[in-house]
C-alpha cells in the first residue's frame, strides 16, 4: 500500500526537445463491451472478453453531467458475487508499464448510490477508491515494473453491498530507463501531471505513451510558447515535445510559485537559460516553493510537473509453485477460471477457495476448499502444492482412480473425497499415513486396498456363472429341437 506522505515531484523547465521511442504494449480495454473501435485520438479499444471471466456488462446513464463523456463511460463490468475480481493483461516481456484504470458509475444499477471498494494490481493494494458526487470519472494511474508476462488490475469489495465496477483499463509500456529516481520494488501512484502554459490537454499522439497532461495557469503567471526547431534533450522520463514548448514565466524576478503539500520527496537540479532539464527536489514537508536563484537576471520559468506517491515495497506474490499448480487445476475445471490475479495477496484478498500462510512476502497456500461446486472430471497433479495441510473435495463428481501423490504431502492432515465418483482401491500411501485424516464415504465404486481383489473376485465369479447359464440354456434348446 502507497505511503501517503511521501511523493515525488518532477518539473520540466525550458524546452527545447524531446526524442520520443514507441511502445510496446498499447492496450485500451472497454469494460462491459465487445465492441471494437477507434477514438478520436486514433486509439484502438477492444471488448474485454478475453481478459476476464467473470461480473456482469451494464450500460450507464452517460447523461448525468452537462459534459460530452467518452465512449467508455457508456458501459462497465460490476461485480457483485466475489471479494476480488481480477483482469488478467498479456505484457509480453514484462517490463515498465503505466496502468490507468477507469470509473464512471452512471447510475448503472438504478440506487443513485456510489460504492466505496478497493483498487488492486498484481499482489499489492492500490487504493481505496472513493467517489465525487460531482465529479462523474475517476481515473487512476499507476507505474510500476512487471516481472513476469501478465499483470492483474483488479477490484475488490470492502464493505458487504458495495459492489465494484470498472469502465476501462489502459496499459502502456515504457522505456525502462524512464522514472528511474525510484527502485524497480516500488510503484510510482500519480497525483497530478500538469502542462503549465499549454492550451489544452496533451496525450497521445503527441506523448507516444500516452501520459495525460492537464493544462494549468498560475495568477500571474505568463504563459509563452517556443518556436524554436526541437533538438534532442537527454531526459529520461521523455516528455512530449508539445509539453516542452510551452511554458509559465513571470515579469519580475523575484515572484516565486508554491505548491502545497502535506509532505513530498523529490529531487532537485536546475538547468541553465535555453535548455531543458528534469528537477527532482527532495523536502521532508511542505510547501514547496520555486523561485529564480540568488544571482538570477531572468524570473523563473516551468514547463511542466508530475507528481507522484510512492509504494511501500512491491510483494513478490504466492509461491510460483502453488500458482503453477492453481494454473493446472483451473484449466483442467472451467468453473474455477472466475478466480484471478494473485491467489493470496493482498492480505484479506485471498481466492474465495484457498487459505494461505501468513507471510506476506511469498505466501504458501496451506488449504484448498472445492467443495460443492459441481466439479466433474479427473483431478490434475497438483502435487507441487507441498504446503497444503487441508484437501476439501467433497460433493463434487470427480472420478477415476484417487490420484497417489495425495499420501505424499508432507504436512497435509485432512482429506476429505466423500460423494464423488472415485474408483478403483484407495491408495496405500494414505491408507498407511496416519498423519491424514480421510473422509471417502459415498463413493460407490471406491473399495479398500484389503478388499479390492475380493470385489473383482466376487465380479469375476458373478461372470462367469452367467457364461454357464447361458450354456446350460443353449444346450437344453438344442436338445429340445433334435426331440422336436
Amino acid at each position: 500500500m502507497s505511503n501517503p506522505s511521501i511523493t515525488l515531484s518532477l518539473l520540466l523547465l525550458i524546452p527545447l526537445s524531446a526524442k520520443l521511442s514507441s511502445s510496446r504494449v498499447f492496450l485500451s480495454i472497454d469494460c462491459g463491451t465487445s465492441d471494437t473501435y477507434t477514438d478520436l485520438l486514433s486509439i484502438k479499444w477492444v471488448g474485454d472478453g478475453d481478459y476476464i471471466h467473470t461480473g456482469e456488462t451494464h450500460p450507464t446513464d452517460t447523461n448525468l453531467f452537462p459534459v460530452q463523456l467518452p465512449r467508455w463511460a457508456s458501459t462497465l463490468r460490476a461485480f457483485p458475487d466475489l471479494c476480488k475480481s481480477c483482469y488478467t493483461i498479456p505484457v509480453p516481456g514484462g517490463g515498465k508499464i503505466l496502468v490507468r484504470a477507469k470509473f464512471y458509475y452512471g447510475n448503472y444499477d438504478g440506487k443513485s448510490s456510489l460504492p466505496t471498494f478497493a483498487l488492486n494490481f498484481d499482489a499489492n493494494m492500490w487504493g481505496v477508491l472513493t467517489f465525487a458526487a460531482d465529479s462523474p470519472i475517476l481515473i487512476k494511474e499507476a507505474i510500476y515494473v512487471v516481472d513476469g508476462d501478465v499483470t492483474s488490475v483488479c477490484v475488490a469489495q470492502v464493505e458487504e453491498g458495495q459492489v465494484p465496477f470498472i469502465n476501462a483499463i489502459d496499459v502502456r509500456s515504457l522505456d525502462s530507463g524512464m522514472y528511474g529516481n525510484v527502485d524497480s520494488s516500488r510503484a510510482l501512484f500519480n497525483m497530478k501531471r500538469t502542462a503549465f502554459g499549454a492550451p489544452g490537454v496533451v496525450r497521445f499522439p503527441d506523448d507516444v505513451y500516452d501520459r495525460i497532461w492537464l493544462p494549468a495557469s498560475i495568477t500571474g503567471g505568463l504563459a509563452l510558447q517556443s518556436d524554436t526547431s526541437m533538438m534532442h534533450v537527454n531526459i529520461t522520463d521523455k516528455p512530449p515535445a508539445s509539453v516542452l514548448q510551452n511554458a509559465l514565466s513571470f515579469d519580475n524576478v523575484s515572484d516565486t510559485i508554491t505548491f502545497l503539500f502535506d509532505t513530498f520527496m523529490t529531487y532537485t537540479n536546475f538547468p541553465p537559460y535555453q535548455s531543458v532539464i528534469e528537477i527532482c527536489i527532495t523536502n521532508s514537508s511542505g510547501p514547496l516553493y520555486i523561485r529564480s536563484t540568488n544571482d538570477s537576471t531572468l524570473p523563473l520559468i516551468i514547463s511542466a510537473m508530475e507528481i507522484f506517491t510512492i509504494s511501500d515495497p512491491l510483494s513478490n506474490g504466492t509461491n510460483a509453485k502453488d500458482v503453477e499448480a492453481l494454473k493446472l487445476l483451473q484449466h483442467q475445471f472451467d468453473e474455477l477460471q472466475a478466480w484471478a490475479g494473485d491467489p493470496c495477496l493482498p492480505i484479506y484478498y485471498n481466492w474465495e477457495w484457498v487459505k494461505c500462510s501468513s507471510d506476506q512476502t511469498t505466501p504458501r497456500i496451506t488449504s484448498l476448499d472445492l467443495s460443492s461446486m459441481d466439479l466433474s472430471g479427473v483431478l490434475p497433479d497438483f502435487s507441487a502444492m507441498d504446503a497444503l495441510e487441508s484437501i476439501d473435495l467433497h460433493n463434487n463428481s470427480f472420478s477415476g482412480i484417487i490420484p497417489d501423490f495425495f499420501g505424499n504431502f508432507p504436512n497435509l492432515n485432512e482429506l476429505n473425497l466423500a460423494d464423488n465418483y472415485f474408483s478403483g482401491p484407495i491408495p496405500s500411501s494414505l491408507t498407511n499415513n496416519n498423519n491424514i485424516t480421510l473422509h471417502f464415504s459415498g463413493n460407490q465404486k471406491l473399495c479398500q486396498s484389503y478388499n479390492c481383489a475380493t470385489l473383482a473376485e466376487k465380479k469375476k465369479k458373478k461372470k462367469s456363472n452367467g457364461n454357464k447359464i447361458g450354456m446350460i440354456f443353449a444346450i437344453l434348446i438344442s436338445i429340445l429341437l433334435i426331440y422336436n
